[in-house]
């Protein structure tokens, strides 16, 4: 599955000189948007042969409903391990992931912190029996594969931008580009270690630092899923100009930070621009 490329006419872009478009990657699936569906593809083979899949998420992550999704169309079983305490009723997320099928269960804010350590994970196994075991966000190296797949998709553009939130996407799509094209990443997490991840992960897929790219620290607006008036007022003004709304834990952010990019030069006239919204 692919997924669109649109232009966007906006005056902050054409008197920097720049080219600006979007990679409507939230529109590749109904249930499993964006790269929610590139991080799982390569997955679902390993999980179908386990017959059960078990991951991690917080109480809205779309992560955990992606997962819950795939389970039922692609006929495997389904554990979300969901941080903190259960709160009835069930928020939407949690209950669409309920309806799909997935059995969660809930990990005490404490031990989550832990939770790929090996006394977690056999305590889980005991519990659950055998499980494939996919990390929180789905970043693994099946998943920086099928983010790679990308890359292959944006031949045309010099530089492409994605939010990052556990680096994943970022790290596939870097490997993914061509020699002469660049990618840049904006955390959404505050803390300055997601370019060490994206690195990690990297490592993990292909034994080396791949691509060139580099991950923007200043625009994750308090931390994840925190947000403040100026984004709000952002997602509000670039829905009015494109009739786009953006999500803003994600791709609010990253293109708050595109535009800001764009202000103070840091893309070069006449370069071809590529945000994804990932969905």
């Amino acid at each position: 599955m692919t997924s669109p490329v649109v232009e966007l006419a906006d005056d902050r872009a054409a008197r920097r000189g720049l080219r600006l478009f979007l990679k409507r990657d939230d529109l590749i699936h109904p249930e499993l948007p964006g790269n929610k569906w590139r991080k799982l593809k390569h997955n679902i083979a390993p999980a179908r042969e386990h017959g059960t899949l078990l991951t991690f998420g917080g109480a809205h992550s779309n992560h955990i409903r992606a997962t819950a999704a795939a389970g039922k169309i692609f006929g495997f079983a389904t554990i979300g391990v969901i941080r903190g305490e259960e709160h009835l009723p069930l928020n939407d997320s949690l209950a669409y992931a309920e309806r799909m099928g997935m059995r969660l269960t809930y990990m005490d804010r404490t031990t989550y912190r832990r939770k790929h350590e090996p006394d977690v994970v056999g305590a889980l196994r005991e519990r659950w029996g055998g499980f494939y075991l996919l990390p929180e966000g789905g970043s693994n190296a099946l998943a920086v594969k099928g983010c790679a797949e990308l890359g292959a998709e944006v031949p045309d553009f010099d530089v492409v931008c994605c939010p990052c939130g556990t680096g994943g996407t970022l790290a596939g799509l870097a490997a993914g580009l061509a020699p002469h094209q660049r990618a840049v990443g904006f955390s959404v997490l505050k803390g300055g270690f997601m370019e060490g991840e994206v690195e990690r992960l990297q490592r993990e897929t292909y034994g080396e630092r791949l691509g060139t790219w580099r991950v923007e620290d200043g625009f994750h607006f308090g931390g994840y899923a925190r947000r403040t008036p100026g984004l709000d007022a952002f997602i509000d003004d670039f829905n009015g100009r494109h009739g786009i709304v953006l999500d803003r834990i994600y791709t609010a952010k990253m293109m708050s930070g595109v535009f800001a990019l764009t202000e103070r030069g840091a893309f070069p006239e006449g370069a071809r621009v590529l945000a994804v919204i990932t969905g």
